[in-house]
C-alpha cells in the first residue's frame, strides 16, 4: 500500500521544553509535516501580523484578540506554550521613591510594547491586585511603530492614557538606569551586559545598553515564589501570553489539522513532563527539591492546554483587553478557537 503524503505546513515558533519534541521531530502530528523556522516570540508575532508568512505559527494572545476583532483570517488552537507572572518583570530605580507596588501611582513606567500580552497582564494585575490604575501612571513604549505589533493593527493609545514613546537612541534599560524611567518591564541581564536579551528585529534593549549604578535597580517583587504562589492561590492559573494560530485558508481546506496539531502538542508536553527529572542539570543541587516545591503549589501540570482548563485565564485576559481599551468588544472564547477543540 502506498502511504498518503503528509500535508506540509510552514511553522514558526520559539522553543521550550514543551514544544521542542515537535521542532526536533520526536513527536510528529498525524498526517502533517511541520517545516519549522526558528524565531523569537516578539519577532515572530511581528512577522505574522504584517505578512501572514506562515501557515501555522505562535502569536501573542493580545494581538490575536485585536487582529481577530479586525477580521484577521486565522483560528487558534488552545495551546499556550509560555506562561509566567509577567508583572514580576517590573524593576524600579531606587531613586524613584518606590518601595511597594502602590507607590507606582504617578510614576513613569516603561514597557516593550503597550498592546503585547505581557504588558496587558501586567497592567491588569497591577490594577486589580495592587491598586495601580493604568490611568494613574505615565506610559513609555520602547518599540517603534514600524517594528511593533501595533503598527500592524493600527494601535493608538486608549483615551485617557498618558503615553509617550522611548526616543530611538535610548532603551528601557538605559532610561531606567539613568532614572528617566522610574520602573520598567526589563530583563536585568539587559541592563549593563551587551546582548543581554539577545538580538531580534523588534526590540532594542539588547542594542542600547544602559550606563548607571546597577545596584539601584531592584525587582518590584523580590520574593518571586511568594508573589507567584499568592497569585496562583487567588486566581487559579499562571498567565499565558501566546497561543498558536492556523491561517484561515489552510484551516478551511484542511479543518482536521486543528485537532491533529493540538494532539501533537499534548503529546510533546507529556513527553517533556515524563523526562523532566532526567533532563535536570546536575548543577542544580536542589533541583528535585525545587521541583517538589513547584508541584506542591501548581500541581503536576502548571501548563494546561485545552479550553476547559484555561477558561478562567482566558476570560480574565479577554476582560483585561476590553477594559483597557485594546478591543472594542468583549470576545467570546467560542469564536477564538477551532470548534473541534472547544470541548477539550
Amino acid at each position: 500500500m502506498v502511504s498518503k503524503p503528509k500535508l506540509r505546513l510552514s511553522f514558526m515558533s520559539s522553543s521550550s521544553d514543551r514544544v521542542a519534541p515537535l521542532i526536533d521531530g520526536r513527536i510528529q502530528p498525524e498526517g502533517i509535516e511541520l517545516i519549522h523556522t526558528f524565531g523569537g516570540m516578539s519577532e515572530g508575532a511581528w512577522r505574522h501580523l504584517n505578512f501572514h508568512e506562515f501557515e501555522f505559527h505562535e502569536l501573542s494572545i493580545s494581538s490575536y484578540l485585536i487582529s481577530k476583532e479586525q477580521g484577521a483570517d486565522w483560528i487558534a488552537i488552545p495551546v499556550f506554550p509560555h506562561r509566567s507572572f509577567m508583572h514580576m518583570g517590573l524593576h524600579y530605580n531606587t531613586d524613584s521613591g518606590i518601595e511597594k507596588p502602590s507607590d507606582v501611582v504617578g510614576k513613569r513606567i516603561g514597557v516593550g510594547e503597550y498592546q503585547q500580552t505581557a504588558a496587558l497582564w501586567m497592567r491588569g494585575i497591577m490594577d486589580h491586585d495592587h491598586g495601580v490604575s493604568q490611568y494613574k501612571v505615565h506610559w513609555y513604549m520602547e518599540r517603534t511603530e514600524e517594528m511593533s505589533h501595533g503598527g500592524a493593527t493600527g494601535f493608538e493609545p486608549p483615551e485617557g492614557i498618558s503615553f509617550q514613546r522611548v526616543p530611538p537612541d535610548k532603551s528601557l534599560a538605559s532610561m531606567l538606569l539613568a532614572n528617566e524611567l522610574d520602573i520598567a518591564s526589563v530583563n536585568p541581564a539587559a541592563l549593563n551586559e551587551p546582548g543581554g536579551q539577545g538580538p531580534n528585529l523588534v526590540d532594542r534593549s539588547w542594542r542600547i545598553q544602559g550606563q548607571g549604578d546597577l545596584s539601584k535597580i531592584k525587582p518590584m517583587f523580590p520574593d518571586r515564589i511568594a508573589e507567584g504562589s499568592r497569585f496562583f492561590t487567588e486566581h487559579g492559573f499562571i498567565p499565558a501570553n501566546h497561543t498558536y494560530v492556523i491561517r484561515g485558508d489552510v484551516y478551511r481546506e484542511y479543518p482536521w489539522v486543528a485537532l491533529n496539531l493540538y494532539n501533537a502538542f499534548v503529546q510533546a508536553k507529556d513527553l517533556s513532563v515524563r523526562t523532566l527529572s532526567a533532563r535536570m542539570p546536575t548543577d542544580l543541587v536542589f533541583g528535585n527539591d525545587y521541583m517538589r516545591q513547584t508541584r506542591a503549589v501548581f500541581g503536576n501540570d502548571p501548563y494546561p492546554y485545552g479550553v476547559k482548563a484555561n477558561e478562567a485565564m482566558l476570560n480574565t485576559l479577554i476582560d483585561y483587553s476590553h477594559e483597557q481599551g485594546l478591543t472594542k468588544n468583549r470576545a467570546n472564547i467560542e469564536e477564538l478557537f477551532a470548534p473541534i477543540t472547544l470541548g477539550l
